[in-house]
């Protein structure tokens, strides 16, 4: 199964951004794989809070963002992910495990949830991506 990482979220709901092609025909093809294709609820909050931050570059109206997310999910069969019981447990022993600090966290919930769910590829432009055993971070805009 294969996860779509936040910024190709954000690249592909802003259409003035030099990644957007790119993410869309990402989004796009994790979409039409019969491996299936989701999000981590992480990544929900963490894109409602990119594209409608008023400081982060333009700021979508909230409805936009909403329109953007329930169009992926009716139109793509996107699942969304939610953490299981113990789930902060896991994460903490993983970030100590692997030395995650700062924001790098957010990636580790985004890989740990996904993980639980059967994921076995994160989509990403993030080079920095917090790696995690049995997951394969690629990013398919290269």
């Amino acid at each position: 199964m294969i996860a779509i990482d936040t910024n190709l979220l954000v690249y592909a709901h802003r259409s003035g951004v030099p990644e957007h092609r790119r993410s869309r025909r990402a989004i796009e093809s994790a979409a039409r794989s019969e491996r299936g294709w989701g999000i981590a609820l992480a990544s929900v909050g963490e894109f409602w809070s990119i594209v409608t931050h008023p400081l982060v570059g333009r700021a979508a109206a909230t409805e936009r963002a909403s329109a953007f997310l329930r169009t992926l999910a009716a139109q793509a069969d996107m699942l969304v992910w939610i953490p299981g019981p113990g789930f902060e447990a896991r994460l903490m022993e993983r970030a100590c495990e692997l030395d995650v600090r700062g924001t790098r966290v957010f990636d580790l919930q985004i890989a740990l949830t996904a993980l639980e769910h059967g994921v076995t590829e994160i989509w990403t432009h993030d080079a920095g991506f917090v790696r995690v055993p049995g997951i394969i971070v690629r990013d398919p805009l290269t």
